[in-house]
């Protein structure tokens, strides 16, 4: 092992200590025996102090040897301290040239601390390479989802330009059709992006949810018909504290969810502040959602394959929302298996009154 930086320094380290405690010993040795020569000359020949060659061959003899062996010593440290330092700093010149498979080598677990931070190289790792798939993945999606309202407007737009279509109030509300698809989306990805950083803002305040609820469903309530939903409501008249702008949202995107996939029969909208908390469901008849995918089913853009081969829509971002909004509220949002059907469920903290 060469002699530089770090080990070079332990080893110098070392050899000083070394060479200071035997320089201690014979300086301690001396200054006794001279203390008791001047103090008590009875018990000490005046001759007999002073060392020998062979004394002084001895202390030279065993100085160099304690030197060499705190040399040898200090560069095993060294070695066992170098190990995984050296393998954290070239994990890290590697994940700066894009390598983020990169990891670092712990090596001798008994150094806790250079252990520990070859294990949180590799936590940071970790999470940078997965971030960085969750950032292509996002892309993509978000590519695919705009790309579907922005073809048939340019098409739809194209076509009345050169007289294809007639331009009547058909084409113009497909056209407006589109565009608030666009809105739509974008709004949800700016809830869900501020949400991810912390900055979602609302604005807490007493409302009368049940009235708020009534109103969302009431607004809704045509398309859910269209779709054979009908409409339950089991509310708790009790104020509650919350945002009712963001609330409404996420009820939107619930029953909006629940007329894209539930099966035609009741959609059961609850509302119960109780127990200090609040809690806002919806709940379908089915078909339920799958075992395999249920962790999934809050992520932006995750869609099971049964959603996807129905072929009726959605950007995969509604549920996603619901979960943003209630976690703004200090809360969280949950779904579970009702019956044949799924419960998805908002609760957020409500104040001793």
């Amino acid at each position: 092992m060469r002699l530089e930086g770090l080990s070079r320094q332990i080893a110098l380290s070392m050899a000083t200590m070394a060479f200071c405690v035997t320089v201690l010993v014979v300086v301690t040795g001396f200054t006794f025996y001279y203390v008791a020569m001047t103090y008590w000359p009875v018990q000490f020949d005046a001759p007999g102090w002073k060392m020998t060659a062979p004394e002084w061959v001895w202390l030279i003899s065993s100085t160099v040897a304690g030197l060499a062996l705190s040399v040898v010593m200090g560069l095993r440290l060294a070695r066992r301290i170098l190990v995984p330092l050296n393998s954290v700093a070239a994990g890290i010149r590697r994940v700066a040239q894009g390598d983020l498979d990169a990891r670092a080598a712990a090596g001798d677990r008994s150094l806790r601390e250079a252990a520990a931070l070859a294990d949180d190289f590799n936590a940071l790792a970790d999470q940078l390479q997965r971030m960085t798939k969750e950032q292509a993945f996002w892309n993509a999606a978000i590519a695919h989802e705009l790309r579907t309202p922005v073809t048939v407007l340019r098409g739809r737009l194209q076509g009345l330009a050169e007289g294809v279509f007639t331009p009547d109030e058909s084409q113009f509300r497909r056209l407006l059709a589109q565009v608030e698809g666009l809105a739509h989306l974008i709004e949800d990805l700016r809830v869900i992006s501020l949400a991810e950083s912390g900055h979602l803002d609302i604005e807490m305040r007493n409302t009368d949810l049940a009235a708020e609820v009534r109103a969302v469903v009431e607004v809704f309530d045509d398309a859910l018909q269209a779709a054979g939903l009908q409409a339950a409501l089991d509310l708790d008249e009790r104020p509650a504290l919350c945002d009712p702008v963001r609330i409404r949202q996420a009820l939107l995107a619930l029953l909006d969810n629940a007329r894209r996939y539930a099966q035609p029969g009741l959609v059961r909208v609850q509302l119960r502040v109780e127990g200090g908390q609040c809690r806002l469901r919806v709940e379908d008849e089915g078909p339920g959602i799958p075992g395999d995918f249920a962790p999934h089913v809050f992520e932006a853009f995750r869609r099971s394959d049964a959603a996807r081969q129905s072929g009726k829509g959605g950007s995969g971002l509604g549920l996603a929302v619901v979960a943003a909004i209630a976690r703004a509220h200090g809360g969280e949002a949950s779904c579970s298996p009702a019956g044949g059907g799924s419960r998805f469920e908002l609760r957020w903290p409500q104040p001793a009154r």
